[in-house]
């Protein structure tokens, strides 16, 4: 395979889906758009997912040699040996450096978030992913950094309940892979338990109270949102579907045995994707008409 493809093949653009949530400042900005904030969200996703490409290079090289033992990881162009380690690191760190210089010129703040995320991201692949509790703050909190630079990035201000909504989504999607990645290890009696040293700190019934907790606080705060988010109340129709995906997701990680990859979740689950899809298109009827 051409080492072009290869490489971008190792940036996962197929995990750049989660960069999505730079566009929901945008989105929640209706119908005030004008086309240079798109131009500005548009740029915003772009930086995000190669810096985000930059990180996952770098945690792959990091888990080099775990990713070789892992069943499917080990197909990876890195972890194959198919894409050489120093054409790796270099055309990460120039794509890195060209994306974060990119991300100051377009707004200060958003810059200095999108350094945020990768120096978090760093400190979590060397460290924080193997402390217990914080390991899926860390991921939660990758999110939040999301929307924030969104917003930041087409100069619009952010509401509390915003914030908190973010990252409490994201933890129940954190806390539902680390279960995910537990059941999977129980099910190989052990086989891949050295993948992720921080598995041997949780249990399927904590992740289970901890996934209880959070999933409340999500559909509590998001109500509370759309009562208090400054605009139509008519925003209280979306509810309906944020319950039914999450109860949907906690079907798929407790009947099939899902949730290690979300982003692999909202493309392929047709129930998942169609209520997202209806999420947005009432969204957007509704702060254009409403």
């Amino acid at each position: 395979m051409n080492i072009i493809l290869l490489f971008i093949k190792e940036l996962r653009p197929k995990q750049w889906t989660k960069n999505l949530l730079v566009f929901a400042a945008l989105i929640f900005t209706i119908p005030d758009i004008t086309v240079n904030m798109v131009y500005a969200a548009v740029a915003g996703f772009i930086l995000f997912s190669f810096v985000s490409g930059a990180v996952y290079i770098l945690n792959d090289l990091v888990d080099l040699d775990l990713d070789r033992q892992h069943p499917t990881k080990k197909n990876r162009p890195l972890a194959s040996g198919d894409l050489p380690s120093a054409v790796a690191v270099t055309g990460g760190s120039i794509l890195l450096l060209l994306s974060l210089v990119t991300s100051y010129y377009l707004n200060t703040w958003f810059g200095l978030i999108l350094t945020i995320y990768f120096i978090l991201n760093v400190a979590y692949s060397f460290y924080l992913k193997n402390v217990v509790i914080i390991d899926v703050m860390v991921i939660a909190t990758g999110f939040v950094l999301r929307a924030t630079g969104g917003a930041y990035v087409i100069d619009v201000p952010m509401t509390p309940w915003f914030i908190i909504c973010t990252m409490l989504l994201a933890l129940f999607l954190a806390i539902s892979k680390r279960r995910h990645e537990l059941t999977l290890v129980e099910q190989t009696g052990g086989v891949e338990g050295d993948y992720r040293v921080v598995l041997n700190s949780y249990s399927t019934r904590l992740l289970d109270e901890m996934n209880s907790i959070v999933t409340t606080a999500t559909i509590i705060s998001y109500a509370l949102f759309t009562f208090t988010s400054g605009r139509t109340l008519n925003l209280m129709w979306t509810i309906p579907l944020v319950i039914y995906g999450i109860f949907r997701y906690l079907y798929l990680i407790h009947i099939e045995n899902k949730g290690g990859q979300p982003d692999e979740i909202l493309l392929k689950d047709k129930p998942i994707l169609i209520t997202v899809s209806l999420y947005t298109v009432l969204l957007v009827v509704i702060l254009m008409f409403f």
